[in-house]
């Protein structure tokens, strides 16, 4: 069996590579894949039996790879985030591992991909229709000061990066860090609402006041309030940044 692994974790991707191995050592790893952009490339160029699918990536959502290419492979689903609808993987012989998984769950996937011989599902529809059941996050919990304050996610005109935090920043120009990934952040809140233009810095629609052409097809954003450092749409996001700006 030859299977590709696209999982921005290495800690988990080497744990998975090793509970295949455990399981069958015939299993080929035909390439470990941490961001949605090589993903598209390689899936565009390469094929195997058995697709592992984080949900969460580093550049974005993996579900944006089924809007670059037609996957014709079946997929087991991984995942931190049990917030999905887990019932429309189960339902179309997907199987949804959730984090942290154990050897018996993964076995169980293999068996099963073994001996369902199954028509591949139309996993962009499937993900369109998760996309839409899912709820999102209203307000965000932050410290200040001694006090514990709840900001509307309405309210939020961008995050920014700080490290392994983010600074979450009001229309307002009040300023908390939570201790959350821009990843986490993004996978809980409205994506009509919001954009992430790279790997630092998330955007609220309502905050850009200005967009200026910048160099190699980028564009800079005017953000309000005004941010203390350049926020540049990176060149991969550009595309689908105009989409969503004239959805």
């Amino acid at each position: 069996m030859k299977v590709v692994i696209i999982e921005d974790e290495k800690l988990a991707a080497d744990k998975l590579i090793e509970m295949l191995h455990h399981e069958d050592n015939t299993i080929q790893v035909a390439a470990v894949i941490d961001n949605v952009v090589d993903a598209v490339q390689w899936l565009a160029q390469n094929n195997v039996d058995l697709i592992f699918l984080d949900i969460h990536l580093g550049d974005d959502s993996s579900f944006r790879i089924f809007d670059k290419v037609n996957i014709t492979t079946q997929i087991v689903v991984t995942t931190a985030y049990n917030q999905y609808a887990i019932q429309a993987f189960k339902l179309n012989s997907i199987d949804y591992l959730l984090k942290p998984f154990s050897q018996e769950e993964l076995n169980f996937a293999l068996n099963k991909f073994r001996t369902l011989k199954a028509d591949i599902p139309d996993y962009r529809s499937i993900f369109e229709t998760i996309q839409q059941q899912k709820s999102y996050q209203e307000r965000f919990m932050v410290v200040s000061g001694q006090k514990i304050k709840s900001i509307l996610t309405q309210d939020i005109a961008y995050f920014l990066s700080e490290g392994r935090y983010a600074k979450l920043v009001t229309h307002t120009n009040e300023k908390y860090l939570i201790d959350q990934s821009l990843e986490n952040i993004f996978s809980k809140i409205d994506p009509n609402l919001f954009f992430r233009v790279n790997r630092q810095a998330i955007v609220g629609f309502k905050s850009i006041q200005q967009m200026i052409i910048w160099s190699k097809s980028r564009v800079k954003l005017e953000l309000k309030p005004t941010p203390e450092e350049d926020i540049i749409v990176s060149i991969d996001k550009s595309g689908d940044f105009k989409k969503w700006l004239n959805r």
